[in-house]
């Protein structure tokens, strides 16, 4: 099909999970060498937050400072997948925790976010959104919370964090049947608003790394610009989120 021959080469993959998380199926080195296998320069290792049944235990997020973050000549982020709990916008990893991450993503999972109304869950998410400790919003479009988008949008281009259209909610067997025309309305306002965004693998085995299959086509129908996609874009991904290149 055509949009996959206008696709620019993926540098970044920001949110990925290995067996830590307690659901996926491959070990951080089997995951790093995928990336870098596949020529990325850039990987970001997003464990589940406390919150997520089986995912690993809180003394993981303080034991990171292990892992070298160049491996198999790729940079490696290491970071948290946080757990957005309520219409406030509380969180399920405290500032200490947060503080210690390369990257922080959070996000809303049915099992353990207490939700509310359309206008409610739109407020917490934007005071997630304005945390300066929150870089990225996982698969906000999956249609697990009703949002008003625009306003999200807008509070992002604002707080430079990244809404992120995620191609594993767009999965039949994830059956969210609200992800296709949601995530279609969110980058059709990213592109109103010129407000950069990020694809998100979500990748829970090696072989999922970059794999953005299930986005492209919403990327050609909303004529997308690859300038708005920081996946592309290394030095602009690090500067817009304020993150550290070493």
């Amino acid at each position: 099909m055509l949009y996959l021959c206008i696709m620019r080469k993926v540098l970044v993959d920001a949110h990925t999970h290995t067996v830590a998380s307690g659901h996926a199926y491959s070990s951080l080195q089997e995951m790093a060498q995928a990336a870098a296998d596949k020529g990325l320069q850039v990987l970001g290792i997003t464990e589940h937050g406390p919150s997520i049944q089986g995912t690993c235990p809180i003394v993981y997020f303080r034991n990171m400072f292990v892992v070298p973050r160049q491996m198999y000549g790729i940079r490696i982020l290491m970071g948290c997948e946080v757990n957005i709990l309520d219409t406030e916008g509380h969180l399920d990893l405290d500032d200490e925790y947060l503080d210690r991450l390369d990257i922080a993503i959070a996000g809303i999972h049915e099992k353990c976010y207490q939700g509310g109304s359309k206008a409610e869950n739109t407020h917490g998410m934007i005071n997630v959104i304005r945390n300066p400790k929150i870089h990225i919003i996982s698969h906000p479009g999956d249609g697990t919370a009703e949002l008003d988008f625009e306003p999200l949008v807008l509070a992002a281009k604002e707080s430079h964090t990244l809404l992120e259209i995620n191609n594993h909610s767009l999965a039949p067997q994830r059956h969210k049947s609200a992800a296709r025309v949601n995530n279609l309305e969110l980058l059709r306002l990213c592109k109103k608003y010129d407000v950069p965004t990020i694809l998100g693998s979500d990748a829970h085995i090696s072989f999922q790394i970059a794999d953005y299959d299930r986005i492209l086509p919403l990327l050609a129908e909303t004529d997308f610009p690859d300038e708005l996609i920081l996946n592309f874009w290394p030095d602009r991904f690090f500067e817009y989120l304020g993150l550290s290149t070493s």
